[in-house]
């Protein structure tokens, strides 16, 4: 079973891919994955070597990782979002032979950061929606693909795609995955989800990121359309979501939540199924809008760059009350986990088969029996339902309790005045200290919040101290908006500092 497989296994009238007013058959995106395997071959591309993917979420995005990995070779998707030191990082780590770039996306000068980028590692470039190549050469030629016959490729069993991680405990790492584990994954998922033939799912989420990748994979493997928005404006995707009929949604809170703000009313029925991450604590607000709104059925998920996305997920049949929470039932029998010291460990085809650039990572990553160290506190009941807390790093430590952050934000964001809300832990006299920041569109103080969150919560659970601030530090990562908890730590500091 190979990564190709999900593709050349489709009716080849079905229509694998939208952008805009464009539609993509199956049998148009095989003859587009022939002619670029033969582009690729005559460029000495072969088993083990690396392309860089720095596309926008065209159709394009995925012919090239079908025939890329076709040839035993693997893609390593670049964010167009990234500035020029973390381009340089994946120079460096993945030492790509190829560099497929977007040719005048959205006004960036992409080419421009690939230059400041460049060290030791002087890639060939291929220009994509592009008629001249010459200005993309940056030592080592450039080219555009060509639009030819040609013959698809059918290599062994190889590191199929890799992909950026968070970088929350060090350097990002690059996390590469086989052909067949992103095949068998696409169809587990695909089964879980509920994506068949004529559904649609929206894939406005970076390809180049797991959880746009991964639910991209599921919408194929499924017989179904990939939606793709290679811009995301709330309000040209609400209308996309209505023209398609789109059926299936993945995304964090934060990219939901901009729909949710911006919907005046299209026609979104046909959206049966939405797997979100919580990001800002709005989860319970978004599911009960779309399912009072749509009928749609929401559920937490987890996954990641080393285990793939949507490696967890509840079913329609759990309570919301665990339903909306992240974590879920394994998707697949052959994915095996367990809790050590509350931590989360996996093992099976979903977790990272490499690491690139840094062989010496798996020893860091992996217990000497073999399971997955996820760094991630979770808590797995009798039936098996795992029951995702926070980061390993980030959980407090109260009066000698455990007690998850997001107890105490769900408590702070239930309150009217206020939007969003992050709680940190800082080390105090007497070990940590909760402290919370909120965003708010209505005057309110810390105090009457600290009193608020004193009305439910167990008194060593009350914040030691509540900031009201203008807007959150966030990042935009390749699977959404999260906030900078290390930022609000560190003005937690300061603010305690300056207290009288």
């Amino acid at each position: 079973m190979t990564l190709l497989s999900l593709l050349t296994e489709r009716d080849p009238g079905s229509v694998v891919a939208i952008e805009g007013d464009a539609r993509i058959s199956t049998a148009d995106m095989l003859r587009g994955v022939r002619s670029l395997t033969t582009d690729l071959r005559e460029a000495g591309l072969g088993r083990g070597d690396c392309v860089a993917v720095w596309l926008p979420n065209w159709p394009e995005a995925l012919t090239w990782q079908f025939a890329v990995a076709s040839l035993g070779a693997h893609v390593i998707g670049v964010n167009t979002r990234y500035n020029v030191e973390e381009v340089r990082h994946v120079l460096e780590r993945a030492r790509p032979k190829l560099v497929a770039i977007a040719h005048d996306f959205h006004g960036l000068d992409l080419i421009g950061r690939l230059r400041r980028a460049i060290t030791d590692v002087v890639p060939a470039v291929a220009v994509i929606r592009g008629t001249d190549a010459t200005a993309y050469d940056v030592g080592a030629g450039a080219w555009v693909p060509s639009d030819r016959d040609g013959e698809l490729a059918s290599g062994d069993d190889e590191l199929a795609v890799a992909f950026t991680t968070s970088g929350s405990t060090g350097q990002p790492k690059l996390a590469a995955h086989l052909g067949s584990a992103v095949a068998e994954h696409a169809r587990a998922d695909a089964e879980k989800i509920g994506i068949h033939a004529g559904d649609v799912a929206l894939c406005a989420l970076p390809l180049s990121g797991v959880f746009g990748f991964n639910t991209a994979m599921a919408a194929i493997a499924g017989g179904g359309t990939c939606l793709l928005e290679p811009v995301f404006d709330a309000r040209a995707v609400l209308a996309d979501m209505a023209r398609r009929r789109a059926t299936h949604v993945v995304g964090g809170d934060d990219l939901v939540g901009r729909l949710a703000d911006a919907w005046q009313g299209e026609d979104l029925s046909s959206w049966r199924w939405l797997g979100m991450a919580d990001f800002l604590g709005r989860t319970g607000e978004i599911a009960e809008w779309a399912g009072r709104e749509f009928g749609t059925s929401t559920t937490g998920v987890y996954g990641s760059s080393e285990v793939f996305a949507l490696t967890a997920l509840w079913p329609p049949d759990e309570p919301e009350s665990r339903r909306w929470r992240g974590g879920g039932r394994l998707v697949s029998p052959r994915i095996a986990a367990r809790a050590v010291d509350g931590e989360l460990q996996l093992r099976g085809p979903n977790v990272v088969d490499a690491y690139l650039g840094d062989p010496d990572a798996a020893a860091r990553s992996f217990t000497e029996d073999g399971w997955f160290r996820t760094g991630d506190l979770v808590e797995i009941e009798n039936d098996g339902g795992i029951v995702y807390v926070c980061r390993m790093g980030d959980v407090l430590r109260l009066r000698g309790f455990l007690v998850d952050p997001a107890e105490i934000e769900h408590r702070l964001a239930e309150h009217a005045a206020v939007l969003s809300a992050k709680v940190v832990g800082v080390r105090g006299d007497e070990g940590d200290e909760a402290i919370g920041f909120v965003t708010a569109d209505q005057p309110v103080d810390g105090a009457a919040l600290r009193a608020w969150c004193a009305e439910t919560l167990a008194k060593f659970k009350v914040p030691t101290a509540v900031h009201v601030i203008d807007e959150m530090p966030t990042t935009s990562g390749t699977n959404g908006m999260k906030i900078k908890a290390a930022t609000l730590r560190e003005w937690a500091l300061r603010e305690r500092e300056a207290a009288p």
